[in-house]
């Protein structure tokens, strides 16, 4: 294994890595790769490219034609990179979103490592989802890869969003109960709920009041709450459950985990997970 150095050059053997998005300019993924990098000893550095949706084809194409050893895909790209891959893991495709490519062989792979990292999240916390009853707040990429990663996992799912039609797709592909995003609706589904994960943009900086419309009273006192939301780390949400004595998990988790396996599909090594835990830095 290669020996951590924190003054590696760039020079003519440095191998490159990145993320694509537009925007991308607020991605903290450069700190967390690069700082991984450092630690393992790797002549690699990772960067940040502000791609169109109508330039993404020739970001692909450039990625072959150069060599990049790895990219991580951002909004709007993770779905419209999909028929521009060789192939797509199990995840990927049953997610229907790729945040990360990889090489295997001369062929470029679209995975989905969301999925994972957050189980990694949850377990880290010390739960273990297994056979649970989750409450899914949202639908969206995020909630798909949330609802992929639990429905492996074994559990029963709720999925409560605004737009009854989106919950509904993904209802159907994970066999899943749905309900609306309504403090009435989910006021009938949480004392039945072992676990509850916003996957939804409310609470998140700068609208950091905004919350789920959660009755906690009917939420029962071993249930635990996951935000996926990290600016701020400790959302309203979080702060609520915790004042009623609920085990909390905020975004952060998953957030590192999810760099974390990418790190390792690119490398083939383990990745120093406290050190890009680290590099974040992210406070409220």
């Amino acid at each position: 294994m290669p020996k951590p150095d924190s003054n590696l050059l760039l020079d003519a053997s440095t191998q490159l890595a990145g993320v694509l998005g537009y925007p991308v300019r607020h991605s903290l993924s450069p700190a967390m790769q690069n700082a991984a990098f450092r630690a393992m000893g790797l002549n690699w550095v990772y960067l940040a490219f502000e791609v169109p949706p109508d330039r993404l084809p020739d970001a692909i194409r450039g990625m072959r034609g150069l060599g990049v050893r790895g990219l991580n895909l951002t909004i709007p790209h993770k779905e419209s990179v999909m028929p521009l891959l060789d192939g797509l893991t199990d995840a990927a495709l049953q997610i229907g979103a790729v945040n990360t490519l990889f090489w295997d062989g001369g062929r470029l792979i679209g995975d989905n490592t969301d999925a994972e990292g957050f189980l990694r999240a949850l377990r880290e916390a010390g739960i273990e989802p297994a056979g649970q009853t989750v409450l899914i707040l949202g639908a969206g990429g995020a909630a798909r890869a949330v609802a992929y990663a639990l429905s492996k996992a074994g559990c029963r799912l709720i999925i409560a969003n605004r737009t009854p039609e989106r919950a509904i797709a993904l209802a159907d592909t994970f066999e899943a109960q749905t309900t609306e995003l309504t403090r009435e609706s989910l006021r009938e589904v949480l004392p039945s709920v072992n676990g509850l994960v916003n996957c939804t943009a409310l609470g998140m900086s700068p609208d950091i009041d905004s919350t789920p419309p959660i009755d906690w009273r009917g939420v029962p006192d071993s249930t635990w709450v996951c935000d996926l939301v990290y600016r701020p780390l400790q959302t309203r949400l979080l702060r609520e459950a915790a004042a009623r004595r609920l085990k909390t998990v905020d975004g952060l988790g998953m957030l590192v985990h999810q760099g974390a396996l990418a790190f390792e599909r690119w490398t083939g090594l383990p990745a120093p997970v406290e050190v890009m835990r680290q590099s974040l830095r992210i406070s409220d």
